[in-house]
């Protein structure tokens, strides 16, 4: 008989810097989701990746002074990049995928090709608003005060030839599927995508891009490519090989089960995705599940922002399963959740400290102290001091469960540690120490009160298993459990472990942490890592020979933007610049830096020069002014970055 299935996916990440706690957060979810399916005898497939194309990525490479390929390479399989990330924080996942990958990459084009043909695309000319950050397009009247809706920042006008998805023609459809079924949860959610989206008129989709190459290229049309989230929703049926030879599951696992996806593209996910499997005549998924996002000091982290977490320092400093166990134990999965390390640290002490590794503790020790280690078989029950702990333990994965099908982790995280806590108040009702005095008399009934506990430390360490799964593999080896005894089966079962089981004590897993000393190394760690961020910078003396303030100030420093670049002949260091000054002539400048720029990487580009300055020759080519920028070494090379200008700065701007 076959297995029942489970296809479960992440977002795939943009890597266009490395990934925070947010993005951890979202990935431990998912494979904590995965894990309890597996547990449960689901066959699960678990998806995770990295989104690798935009225009985004095509800048920060260019800044970078690398190839795009080059730079997400670097993000994705660097040290301490995606994948090093995911394997530091034990995260299951069962396939990766990198939509840089030959077969996407052919699979979205066929795709692509086919609503073309179908008729949902079609070409036009997109003129509107879009935020790079987002790689979202907007009109005016979805823009919350000037600025994009997802994330609060500038957005730029955006003019070019397009392909267009007929995304108004699926409007009903999906306001069906948003209003009339579960498909989108939390609640919440449904109401803020019909009343933002639908219900104002859902306009069609631009689709393809002109105006940079870092794409999947629309094979029909050269210099088009694939809009960016097209070719990323894709991802979860490329996967499983729609269109390729190189998976053949998606007949086995497709439709998806649950997509996990932060609430920033909900939008995508709810209403752009669906649609296209419309088009597409595929069938949907099973659910989208919003969860919220981590807030530091009241706002969203980001990136752009700086305001992130580095989920490597906290997993080396507290430990990867007290990290995992702080992110699904703390914030509801749905909502936001403000972070804080005070917090991280409490949640270590109560919960792992001081109630579930003091509950292992203390039971082990008095298995070992009382029994060798070994309990006998000869045990008496207190039906008045036992019943409520037994009817505890038989109950709990009922109630875990039905928690965890609704992906509600904060609350069956809670139901497990309602018996802890209460097997921690066991003991001191039935005061083992007492009993223990006269063996004779009390030892079957010790023997009991020890075997009751080792049943909670057992069913909750099957329970907790796709939490902390290194940690709850050694809370069962310590009370000795067997592998039968290890079962989702048997978590349901009472008295699963022998009669005689023999405990062996281990490490303290989860040990106090000094929050004053834990404070202060995180602040150290922080700005050790916000130093090492910065590029050594290797400094030249001062020149003795002053210049003063006057003389200066004579300096005209004004914005300049370069209309054209080139080569200079026989140099292998100089570049021709021509340059808007905004007087209405053009200026030529010679500048020194063909070693560091590309000439048609700096066409259009808005640039700062001294424009007083008296002509000198150089090659025989007349140079008037000087652009400014700096030299530095970064990695034993030396590098130069030009000062670069909004390019919404006009030409002949003063500067200074």
């Amino acid at each position: 008989m076959d297995k029942k299935r489970f296809y479960i996916t992440t977002p795939i990440y943009y890597p266009s810097d490395k990934l925070h706690i947010g993005h951890t957060y979202c990935t431990v979810a998912t494979d904590a989701m995965a894990r309890y399916k597996r547990l449960t005898g689901y066959e699960v497939l678990f998806l995770t990746g990295t989104d690798e194309h935009g225009q985004k990525i095509e800048d920060k490479a260019k800044e970078a002074g690398v190839t795009p390929k080059e730079f997400v390479d670097g993000i994705v399989e660097g040290p301490k990049g995606v994948k090093d990330l995911w394997k530091l924080m034990n995260i299951s996942n069962d396939r990766f995928i990198r939509t840089t990958d030959d077969y996407h990459v052919s699979a979205i084009q066929k795709i692509f090709k086919k609503m073309y043909e179908k008729g949902d695309i079609y070409k036009g000319k997109y003129v509107g608003k879009y935020c790079k950050p987002c790689e979202s397009f907007w009109t005016e009247s979805q823009l919350v005060d000037g600025k994009c809706p997802d994330c609060g920042r500038d957005v730029q006008d955006a003019e070019e030839e397009a392909y267009f998805f007929k995304l108004s023609k699926y409007a009903d459809r999906i306001q069906h599927l948003l209003e009339d079924t579960d498909f989108l949860e939390p609640r919440s959610r449904v109401n803020e995508m019909v009343n933002n989206f639908i219900k104002p008129g859902l306009e069609d989709l631009c689709v393809s891009r002109t105006s940079f190459t870092w794409g999947v290229p629309v094979d029909f049309d050269p210099g088009h490519v694939v809009y960016v989230w097209v070719d990323a929703l894709f991802n979860y049926t490329t996967a499983l090989g729609l269109f390729n030879d190189k998976y053949h599951d998606y007949e086995k696992f497709w439709p998806a089960d649950v997509h996990f996806v932060g609430k920033e593209i909900v939008r995508f996910h709810s209403i752009i995705w669906p649609a296209m499997l419309m088009s597409m005549e595929m069938p949907l998924p099973k659910k989208v599940f919003g969860h919220g996002w981590l807030l530091l000091d009241g706002g969203k982290m980001s990136k752009s922002k700086g305001n992130v977490v580095d989920p490597y320092i906290l997993a080396e400093m507290f430990g990867v399963d007290a990290l995992r166990f702080f992110l699904l134990r703390t914030f509801p999965f749905g909502s936001d959740g403000n972070f804080s390390n005070e917090a991280l640290i409490q949640t270590i002490n109560v919960d792992l400290a001081n109630d579930l590794g003091n509950l292992l503790s203390r039971t082990v020790s008095m298995v070992g102290k009382y029994f060798g280690g070994t309990l006998p078989e000869d045990q008496s029950e207190n039906g008045e001091m036992d019943r409520e702990m037994v009817e505890l333990i038989s109950s709990l994965r009922a109630r875990y469960e039905e928690q965890m099908e609704h992906y509600a982790f904060q609350n069956a995280l809670a139901e497990i540690f309602k018996v802890i806590g209460r097997a921690n108040k066991y003991i001191d009702e039935n005061a083992p120490w007492v009993l223990a005095k006269d063996m004779e008399a009390n030892g079957p009934r010790l023997a009991r009160v020890m075997y009751n506990l080792l049943e909670v430390l057992r069913v909750s360490g099957i329970l907790l298993t796709p939490f902390i799964p290194g940690s709850a593999g050694k809370v069962l080896d310590q009370i000795g459990a067997c592998q039968e005894c290890r079962t989702w089966d048997s978590a349901a079962v009472y008295g699963s472990l022998r009669r005689d089981v023999t405990v062996q004590r281990g490490e303290n897993l989860f040990p106090r942490v000094d929050t004053e000393k834990a404070l202060a190394q995180l602040e150290a760690a922080a700005e050790a890592a916000r130093k090492s961020a910065l590029p050594d910078l290797e400094i030249e003396p001062q020149l003795e020979a002053k210049v003063d303030f006057d003389t200066f100030c004579k300096s005209d420093f004004r914005a300049v933007k370069v209309k054209a670049c080139e080569n200079v002949k026989k140099s292998e260091k100089l570049l021709k610049f021509t340059l808007d000054d905004g007087t209405g002539t053009d200026r030529q400048i010679l500048s020194g830096i063909a070693k560091w720029y590309k000439p048609e990487d700096l066409v259009g580009k808005t640039l700062m020069a001294i424009v007083n300055l008296p002509p000198r020759k150089m090659m025989g080519l007349e140079s008037n002014g000087m652009l400014i920028s700096a030299v530095h070494t970064e990695k034993g090379a030396e590098v130069l970055n030009l000062l670069m200008l909004d390019d919404k700065i006009p030409a002949g701007a003063k500067m200074c």
